[in-house]
């Protein structure tokens, strides 16, 4: 599997572990696949850095999309509010994401450009 699609495993099995964990108050047998999707989520993640995603890249859009996807989810599961102010903080987190991306992929190639110049 590439990073990116272990990336997604990652957070889509955090996301379930997640509502299922709230489904779990209610009836216990919920918490199997809260066990087994925290696993899952974990072990997606750090097979994504081994393959080369960085951490702070990784983390960031793992942890903002759980968020981002969690909230959306938990209105049509739960029918937990999710208000203007809400929706505007998950965008600025997702915005913030994004920045981190963008900035991760041009040290990346500044990177890779000094060591040219070293090597030349």
């Amino acid at each position: 599997m590439t990073k990116w699609l272990l990336l997604a495993v990652a957070i889509l099995t955090e996301v379930t572990a997640t509502l299922s964990l709230k489904a779990a108050l209610e009836q216990p047998w919920w918490y199997m696949p809260v066990v087994f999707g925290y696993i899952a989520a974990f072990s997606c993640l750090a097979l994504a850095m081994r393959r080369g995603l960085p951490l702070g890249v990784a983390y960031g859009i793992w942890g903002a999309l759980g968020v981002a996807l969690t909230a959306v989810l938990a209105l049509f599961i739960f029918a937990e509010p999710l208000t203007p102010a809400m929706m505007l903080g998950l965008g600025i987190i997702i915005v913030g994401v994004v920045l981190v991306e963008l900035g991760s992929q041009h040290a990346a190639k500044t990177a890779s450009g000094a060591e040219a110049d070293t090597i030349a």
